[in-house]
């Protein structure tokens, strides 16, 4: 077997499929350690191997774990065991195989300083010829290893990439999910991560949010999303120079996928307009981030720590007059009487993304309805004046005193 020229063939492929080249080396010490225990091994032995790459020269050993009497059971314990199998066994305690373990006094011998529970280490003559049966056997191995270590490597590049977007090519559509060919491998978009009436046809090419990436029997499974608000922010994080360096930042985001999304923006320099940074000339930069999601309305707010002027802020395009903060965390919003179905909006979508971005329940009411429950309170307050008495009742009240002064 020609060692360099095997390296140099395994070498290739996994650069091939994107693996690091420690991982190929352990792949081919895997299969020739294999390879050895077929042919030249006993069942049971730990057998491992080491590859010098540069001379192609391997070094076998086998391992085995230095135990003592209180750690393996007894011929009487083993007899005992064999006639009730439903005995629980202990453990803590081993059954001896002389592939697998050696007393400490044997170990001793061997090595001085080696101590129960440690691996005894035993050189073994070097193989350079296998059978067929073994040659196939390494060669099992080999792409059982490789195909494993394509898959940790897709998982863990993937991994890495959670929280951000990446562009997909659809590539089919199954029942309700739509898969997307990310690179390396393929990710899923389920139907709850898909934007309402948004429609996907086969080498369409999109932007997408890696929700989360997780590692299945078949392999890692990359689940995307289309929906997710933050998908929004990235893009402008791509789009905004100044977001990506950090000047400005998108302090909060409420978004109805495929209808409407409001962000809050601020700058922490001076001199920055942070809603002009993020539209852009001519609102160039936030044109392309609506053209990526299908003409989804974008309405850009400026962030304030002054919970009524962020409030107001938030219920824009509409005009607020005032803004007051009432108990439980909620505001009232007054707002002229033309402006009221601006701010509450189509089926109330305005007012309630307001609440979402600022954390507020916010009540809108215009500045007449207002003034009338204001007036009505006032004359709850006034006390009413008592009902004027009848006269018969007090020519009664009269007749009843002259009666008794007689």
């Amino acid at each position: 077997m020609d060692m360099k020229n095997f390296t140099s063939a395994i070498s290739q492929i996994a650069e091939e499929k994107g693996i690091s080249s420690e991982k190929v080396l352990e792949t081919i010490e895997q299969a020739l350690a294999a390879a050895y225990k077929k042919d030249y091994g006993k069942k049971g032995q730990i057998i491992k191997a080491e590859l010098d790459e540069k001379s192609g020269q391997v070094k076998f050993w086998q391992e085995k774990t230095v135990v003592n009497e209180k750690m393996i059971y007894s011929e009487k314990e083993l007899e005992e065991l064999q006639k009730s199998p439903k005995t629980t066994e202990d453990k803590e305690k081993l059954r001896f195989n002389p592939e697998k373990h050696i007393m400490i006094e044997e170990a001793k011998k061997i090595n001085p300083k080696i101590k129960i529970n440690e691996e005894l280490i035993i050189s073994l003559k070097s193989k350079e010829e296998y059978g067929r049966i073994a040659a196939q056997t390494a060669k099992q191995v080999i792409m059982q290893r490789i195909r494993e270590a394509e898959k940790e490597s897709i998982f863990d590049e993937y991994k890495s990439k959670e929280d951000n977007i990446i562009s997909g090519i659809v590539q089919r559509i199954e029942g309700k999910n739509v898969f997307f060919d990310i690179g390396k491998t393929l990710g899923v978009l389920p139907r709850e991560e898909q934007v309402l009436g948004e429609f996907y046809r086969p080498g369409q090419r999109l932007k997408l949010y890696i929700l989360k990436v997780e590692t299945t029997s078949k392999g890692p499974k990359i689940f995307l999303s289309r929906a997710y608000p933050k998908l929004v922010s990235k893009l402008f994080e791509l789009e905004v120079p100044e977001i990506s360096a950090g000047t400005v930042l998108i302090k909060s985001i409420a978004r109805e996928s495929g209808s409407r999304t409001k962000i809050a923006v601020a700058s922490l320099e001076e001199g920055i307009d942070p809603i002009g940074a993020v539209v852009g000339q001519r609102g160039t930069r936030v044109q392309v981030v609506i053209n990526e999601l299908g003409g989804e309305k974008i309405d850009i707010i400026e962030y304030s720590d002054d919970p009524k002027i962020y409030i107001s802020n938030a219920l824009s395009p509409a005009k607020v007059e005032e803004v007051k903060i009432m108990p439980k965390n909620t505001a009232l919003a007054i707002v002229p009487y033309n402006q009221l179905s601006l701010a509450i909006g189509k089926n109330g979508q305005n007012v309630r993304l307001a609440a979402k971005l600022t954390g507020w329940k916010i009540d809108v009411r215009s500045s007449s309805q207002e003034t009338e429950e204001i007036k009505e309170k006032k004359q709850e307050k006034e006390p009413k004046p008592a009902p004027a008495k009848k006269p018969e009742v007090k020519e009664k009240k009269k007749e009843k005193k002259r009666k008794k002064k007689k």
